[in-house]
C-alpha cells in the first residue's frame, strides 16, 4: 500500500487509514479534539535545531533532507514498526507545514520507503 501524505488542516477521511502526526510541535490553532489521529510520533521529528536552520533558509533542502535522513537512522526500529502498518493497510503521516513538497513527512515516507513500505 502506498504511504498517503497529509496535511492536518485538511479534512480527514476514511481513505487515510492509520493516521500519524510527524511533527514535533502541534499545530497551530487546532486542539487535540479537532484532529483526528492514531498515533502523535514527535520523538521522529526534526530536531527543533535542523528545523528551525531549515525555515530560516541556513540550510538548502537538501541539506535539510540529507541531515534529516541521517537522524532518522536512530528511530530505525520505530519506523520499521510504521513499515509494517503500510505494508497491512493504508498509512497516512500528517503534517503541518504548508509546503506540500518540503516538509518533514515527505522525507519520513522517503525513508519509509528505503525500508520497504510502499
Amino acid at each position: 500500500m502506498p504511504i498517503n501524505l497529509k496535511r492536518v488542516y485538511e479534512e480527514p477521511a476514511e481513505s487515510d487509514g492509520y493516521r500519524i502526526l510527524v511533527d514535533r510541535l502541534w499545530p497551530r490553532g487546532l486542539a487535540k479534539e479537532d484532529i483526528e489521529l492514531d498515533e502523535w510520533l514527535k520523538q521522529i521529528a526534526p530536531s527543533d535545531r535542523l528545523r528551525k536552520a531549515f525555515h530560516n533558509d541556513v540550510i538548502t533542502w537538501g541539506e535539510f533532507r540529507n541531515r534529516y535522513l541521517a537522524d532518522l537512522e536512530q528511530h530505525r526500529d520505530e519506523l520499521r514498526r510504521l513499515v509494517e502498518i503500510a505494508q497491512k493497510g493504508r498509512l497516512t503521516l500528517v503534517f503541518g507545514a504548508r509546503d506540500s513538497e518540503h516538509n518533514n513527512a515527505v522525507v519520513v515516507k522517503q525513508y519509509l520507503q528505503m525500508l520497504g513500505a510502499g
